[in-house]
């Protein structure tokens, strides 16, 4: 099932939604109806969470959520207008018969839920050590609150065209790590090939399959104990860093995947057993780890995702960035010796003119500062009588 334009969701026409919104019974699958907000439940399931074992608790998913997704902002709007009840929620019907489990739209529940249920507030609070302010919602406003149109779909694949081309190529984009969770998922728990994922969301230029493929990278340091997502440094977790270094040959090569890795089926392990431990380090560098204090060398994409990529090439480079963790001291080695010399003269110029141009600030009272400056002068002047000498043989040679 593919969306259509300008339909919320796949097979809905305007047509049906008014009729839905009049019905007041709880709509049946491929059918859009209202129903009541206490009978909507939240998804543990959604690739947005980072627990998705079904063990997360209300009060849990819906912390996550506000200090994830904007939470406030869509509070404020509701309850200052009303609930829009423009677009239906996506739902299937709870494998235990009590309600919906919505798909599609679990901001908008969340909102709902907390406007509707004071008692839900003192909890996260208490439970997740999170303050939510409500904004005091108007008598008008709060019948909108207590019924929403919903569509009903029959299962979860049927909901996976839909809510995968809303967030990954439509206007409601999910980060790079939830688009990747989402594709994997449906690949594997449909068992249909990667190629139909990859139409079904309209993809030519092979994303998906690279998608599931770092996600196949990523569990496999899990399962090995070697990766911890949640133990990386920083608070944001960049995906895209790992999705662009395995699209990288230095990478590849340092991890023993093959140039055409990502073009296969998407394999459980893909690394070999030999090469978890590089694994391991490459993960390190790209997202350190917050348990030993351990910052990653990669700070941004571009160019730090190229520059650790040539270090991995070179022997003596990877050498340098082990014992330092200094990339770019560790980059500089893997420079060709007479590029790194003329970038090396022209740092050395740019320096002494920085120094020239605050002279001005010098007292006359530290002599240290003398003796530095005869050193950088002793310097420059045997590189310069040693320069000279090459260039007057050079001279004679020719």
């Amino acid at each position: 099932m593919v969306p259509k334009t300008g339909s919320a969701v796949p097979g809905i026409t305007t047509e049906s939604k008014i009729a839905g919104a009049m019905n007041s019974a709880e709509p049946r699958a491929g059918t859009t109806a209202q129903a009541a907000v206490e009978r909507l439940r939240l998804d543990r399931e959604t690739p947005r969470l980072p627990d998705r074992e079904g063990h997360a608790t209300d009060e849990w998913i819906i912390a996550w959520l506000y200090r994830s997704a904007e939470l406030e902002e869509l509070l404020q709007s509701i309850s200052t207008n009303g609930y829009f009840d423009i677009e239906p929620l996506v739902a299937v019907a709870a494998p235990d018969g009590d309600g919906l489990i919505v798909l599609e739209g679990s901001r908008r529940l969340a909102a709902l839920r907390l406007l509707r249920e004071p008692d839900l507030v003192r909890r996260i609070a208490s439970s997740e050590k999170l303050t939510i302010t409500i904004p005091e919602v108007e008598d008008a406003v709060r019948p909108t609150l207590d019924r929403v149109t919903v569509y009903q779909v029959a299962s979860r694949e049927e909901a996976r065209p839909f809510v995968g081309f809303k967030h990954i190529k439509g206007p409601a984009k999910w980060d790079a790590y939830t688009k990747a969770r989402f594709v994997a998922d449906w690949y594997r728990e449909t068992g249909v090939g990667i190629e139909h994922v990859a139409n079904a969301l309209g993809d030519r230029h092979g994303t998906i399959r690279r998608m599931v493929a770092a996600i196949s990278v990523l569990e496999q340091a899990s399962r090995n104990g070697i990766f911890d997502i949640e133990d990386r440094y920083t608070p944001k977790f960049n995906f895209s860093h790992l999705f662009a270094a395995l699209s990288r040959c230095e990478y590849q090569d340092c991890l023993g995947l093959d140039p055409l890795w990502a073009r296969d089926e998407p394999r459980r392990d893909p690394v070999p057993d030999e090469k978890l431990e590089e694994l391991r380090n490459v993960l390190l560098w790209i997202y350190g780890s917050r348990q030993h204090g351990i910052p990653p060398v990669v700070r941004t994409m571009n160019p730090d995702i190229k520059r650790l990529g040539e270090v991995l090439a070179h022997a003596e480079g990877r050498h340098v960035l082990t014992v330092t963790r200094d990339l770019r001291q560790a980059h500089a080695v893997t420079e060709p010796i007479d590029r790194r010399f003329v970038a090396s003269l022209l740092r050395a110029r740019n320096a002494i003119g920085d120094a020239a141009g605050s002279l001005r600030t010098y007292d006359g009272q530290d002599e240290s500062l003398l003796d530095i400056t005869e050193d950088v002068r002793e310097t420059s002047d045997a590189v310069y009588r040693n320069m000279l000498k090459k260039r007057r043989r050079a001279a004679v040679r020719t």
